[in-house]
């Protein structure tokens, strides 16, 4: 049986894990919002048609901060539109997702269901067909107390108290072809840092989140970001990451090394913005905002999904419902690892998206909601990932992909909360066919027992929770962790991950 090593020692830290690393992200696309979490016919729908039933699910799922309202949607939208009597609020063509958008939900709605599942606000600004105008138009109606036409405006429309949104993305994925107003990266840098001025002189405490490249694969990549970054660096606080993975072709061995191209993708980043601030002889340090990340089948989207057509703008189509299996829960946790494992930098990440559109919770219209399989791995890491990352000494045996070359077959992050005393360790195991032995030194941890261990694995590794079958996939305890003389011995199954907490 291959066997693995690693070391925890809390004196080796990575950087404090930030409660922003374990956002989502909302947009008004296909199911999520209407039939997703707003559905006032349900049995379960609250006075303001939201299903208490989602609520509670993504309560258990341990969101903290949500990105609204796109996402390609954001690059089209008219923030005015989604304000004041609902009666009144015009109904649009969506160009992103070709459907139909009602704003029976805007922003006073969305917020009053932040606060009922107990998240954060991090709103987008339309950099696509609008500009700096209504960008500050929208701060000044969200975070002005009163006494302007504004905030006036937001009081009348029956919310007194500022919304007081602290993050602000400018923008998205202003790279991509695909996108509303998209333009160059010299163009969208200027942009940018015309709108950041402005919102600072609004409001200097906000948090700014400049448009990276929409993802490594674009011939974009690294110059979009150094480009951009040369005209925003002393106006913003992060720089966004977006990247979604697929099994394709049958390639299961370069899929479970998805965290790989995730980590190289942290890294090209980081030494990018730390470039342009040694250029500036800039003291500052630039972090990440991996705002959109998730294992997304889009080759399916474009092959079955799409909608076109001029007579053809539905409201609220299926679209983008990837249904997850195990070893998209496996890769799904393999990319949390990878997220942890550069908290230092990473302190900011959206999980897209939460309901119905790609997402861990899935609902049908007049029935159930329930979790899938990527539900879990989110869910459990975000309660016990507390404290700091802690770099580990990890020696794995190796495999080889077609993707990545060389790989470990054992992934793995720890982190530390020296408050509570409380660690956790969370590993993957990418071999499809064999079982590995990690034997952990904990030592360093002191007098410690194992607290609880959740292990997600199935004979089946495409095993699916779906609406006729819910339950078919949970997360049970791994039995053979075994913690003796301060050496963890645990067996990962093959196509699995796993979380041991410790105290």
């Amino acid at each position: 049986m291959p066997a693995a090593h690693l070391t925890i020692d809390p004196q080796f830290v990575v950087g404090r894990i930030h409660r922003r690393l374990f956002g989502g992200f909302v947009e008004h696309l296909g199911r999520h919002v209407y039939d997703g979490i707003y559905e006032p016919g349900h049995e379960t729908a609250d006075a303001e048609g939201f299903r208490q039933d989602v609520i509670e699910l993504v309560r258990e799922l341990g969101v903290s901060t949500i990105r609204y309202p796109g996402g390609n949607f954001v690059s089209g939208f008219r923030w005015e539109d989604s304000v004041g009597p609902r009666e009144q609020r015009p109904r649009r063509l969506d160009l992103a997702w070709h459907s139909t958008e009602t704003n029976e939900v805007g922003l006073h709605e969305f917020s009053s269901w932040l606060e009922k599942v107990g998240s954060d606000l991090m709103l987008a600004v339309n950099l696509g067909t609008r500009g700096t105008s209504e960008a500050l138009d929208l701060l000044e109606y969200t975070n002005i107390p009163q006494g302007t036409e504004l905030s006036e405006r937001r009081r009348a429309n029956g919310r007194d108290e500022p919304f007081a949104v602290e993050m602000w993305c400018l923008g998205n994925e202003m790279d991509g072809p695909w996108q509303l107003g998209h333009r160059s990266a010299d163009d969208y840098g200027k942009l940018a840092a015309r709108t950041a001025k402005g919102m600072r002189q609004i409001d200097p405490d906000v948090a700014l989140v400049v448009c990276g490249s929409s993802g490594a694969h674009m011939p974009t990549f690294g110059e979009w970001e150094r480009v951009v970054l040369g005209h925003t660096y002393d106006d913003v606080d992060y720089i966004s990451c977006h990247a979604y993975y697929e099994e394709k072709n049958g390639d299961i061995d370069s899929f479970l090394a998805s965290g790989v191209d995730m980590d190289r993708f942290i890294e090209s980043v980081i030494a990018t913005a730390d470039h342009v601030g040694a250029v500036r002889g800039s003291a500052k340090r630039i972090d990440i905002s991996f705002d959109e990340w998730n294992v997304w089948y889009i080759d399916r989207y474009h092959g079955v999904d799409k909608i076109a057509g001029i007579e053809n703008w539905p409201v609220a189509p299926r679209i983008l419902e990837d249904s997850y299996s195990v070893l998209d829960a496996v890769v799904f946790g393999g990319l949390m690892i990878s997220l942890l494992k550069h908290a230092d930098r990473v302190t900011s990440a959206s999980l897209a998206q939460l309901v119905n559109v790609i997402a861990p919770i899935m609902t049908e219209p007049g029935g159930p909601a329930w979790r899938q399989t990527t539900f879990f791995p989110f869910s459990i890491t975000s309660r016990l990932a507390q404290g700091e990352s802690l770099e580990l000494k990890l020696d794995s045996p190796t495999y080889e992909t077609a993707r990545f070359g060389e790989v470990a077959l054992v992934d793995a992050v720890a982190t530390h909360d020296a408050e509570t005393g409380r660690s956790a360790v969370f590993l993957v195991n990418r071999s499809v066919t064999d079982q590995i032995t990690v034997t952990i030194d904990v030592a360093g941890l002191g007098d410690v027992s194992v607290l609880e261990s959740h292990m997600l694995s199935d004979a089946d590794i495409y095993a699916k929770n779906t609406l006729e079958e819910r339950e078919r996939v949970a997360p049970h305890p791994n039995e053979t962790a075994s913690l003796v003389d301060g050496a963890l011995t645990i067996v990962l199954p093959p196509v699995s991950w796993n979380a041991i907490a410790l105290g």
